[in-house]
């Protein structure tokens, strides 16, 4: 039975959560921030409890708040990258495709899930909100499942349906949803965009990970027609591509004229397109990471980032300068999903060179990864700088180093040159 508080300041979480229960919420729009606020806030009473965080506000959380909280997550960005640089984020290694199954039983399984919903439809059922996700599928499983129901949260299309018997306490609010501005963009970026652009036939399905990156590449696409998208999460470039009339799914194989995604990631312009069109759906984690799924797409063009490529395609997204800033993910998810699509193209995009901690201008092709491999060179695709375009796919180790020194810094090609003669095979 659903109890119904009257508002915020009726929540007592002490009597709710038990000391050592794992409290999970939705990331980026999706985040019950008057929650989340109120579980930092009431974090002393509560006897030791472990958060899992995606991509979120500093809301709760903060590295001073691991006096009473615990935090861990699948990524390093969003206010986790403060928790992270204070040594207080536990990093999950996964694929972005098994979270639902990590977090529903074993050491990680979620205790309490922390929902941010809009108001009922008429049946009673609410939708979830501005994200599905690997949330949702761990609704049923949950011991207690807390929803704060805002009114200014729309209610964006979505085949997952929550009942009120699926929740226990409703807590009703009302404030903006969190916002995330799209990131400026930086110099390479564009160029880069440009080479990336010209690998996108007009009518492919589209995934777009984090960054500004990203962002930068959908800006390119503006002289392209009827895209479609099947992403993990969707921006405010998304959104512009949609009212723009460039994406309209009209050729997609799957969900056709659908833009499938797994939550909501940006500002106004996005919650605005996403609450007018039904074109948007939100589907959880286990659709929008589906291998089959991807597979099945027309011409999946997976476009994600990293911090490093190494000469023979192994990609790391996760470290940089020795400290976690990023994820797994769903890059292996989606660069092996477009990898197996019909004329899908896997596309790791990066500038050459970024700042060193020393202040220098370090490459980011490099001849031995000084992170973790995320990306096997198995799964090499297509790497991409402002330099040009490194098409990996059925090439031997020396003619893939050949490309790769290609499009390094122009500065950086004879080190790296000679880096790698050391460092073969």
């Amino acid at each position: 039975m659903t109890t119904r508080l009257r508002d915020i300041g009726a929540l007592d979480l002490s009597r709710l959560i038990r000391p050592g229960d794992t409290v999970a919420w939705g990331q980026a729009c999706a985040e019950p921030v008057t929650l989340t606020e109120t579980l930092a806030a009431q974090r002393a009473r509560l006897g030791g409890v472990r958060c899992f965080t995606g991509i979120c506000s500093d809301a709760a959380v903060r590295p001073e708040h691991r006096d009473h909280l615990s935090f861990a997550s699948y990524t390093a960005a969003g206010a986790n990258r403060a928790l992270a640089a204070a040594g207080a984020l536990a990093i999950l290694p996964s694929h972005y495709a098994q979270l639902p199954g990590l977090l529903a039983a074993g050491p990680l399984r979620a205790d309490v899930l922390l929902l941010a919903l809009p108001p009922a439809a008429p049946d009673g059922t609410f939708g979830p909100g501005l994200g599905a996700d690997y949330l949702t599928p761990l609704v049923a499983g949950a011991r207690l499942v807390i929803a704060e129901v805002n009114d200014q949260v729309p209610s964006v299309a979505s085949d997952v349906r929550i009942r009120p018997d699926d929740i226990d306490v409703l807590v009703p609010v009302s404030r903006p949803p969190p916002e995330y501005p799209p990131p400026a963009a930086r110099a390479a970026e564009d160029a880069i965009a440009a080479h990336v652009a010209a690998l996108v036939p007009d009518g492919a399905t589209v995934q777009l990970g984090i960054g500004s990156m990203p962002s930068a590449v959908a800006r390119r696409l503006r002289g392209h027609r009827d895209l479609g998208v099947h992403s993990g999460m969707i921006s405010d470039a998304v959104a512009e591509l949609i009212e723009a009339g460039v994406v309209t799914g009209a050729r997609k194989s799957i969900d056709r004229g659908q833009v499938v995604t797994g939550f909501l990631m940006g500002s106004q312009p996005l919650l605005r397109v996403a609450a007018a069109s039904d074109a948007i759906v939100l589907r959880d984690t286990r659709y929008t990471h589906n291998p089959a799924v991807l597979a099945a797409q027309h011409r999946l063009v997976a476009i994600n980032s990293a911090t490093e490529v190494d000469l023979t395609g192994q990609v790391n997204t996760e470290t940089a300068g020795g400290r976690y800033v990023g994820a797994v993910g769903g890059a292996v998810d989606f660069a092996r999903g477009a990898a197996a699509s019909p004329g899908g193209v896997p596309i790791i995009a990066l500038p050459s060179t970024a700042v060193s901690p020393t202040g220098e201008r370090a490459s980011r092709i490099v001849a031995r990864l000084t992170g973790p491999v995320t990306l096997a060179r198995a799964d090499a695709g297509v790497i991409v700088t402002e330099y040009g375009v490194a098409d990996l796919r059925g090439l031997t180790l020396p003619q893939r180093r050949e490309r790769m020194l290609a499009i390094a810094h122009p500065d950086h090609r004879q080190a790296l040159a000679a880096d790698d003669q050391r460092e073969s095979p």
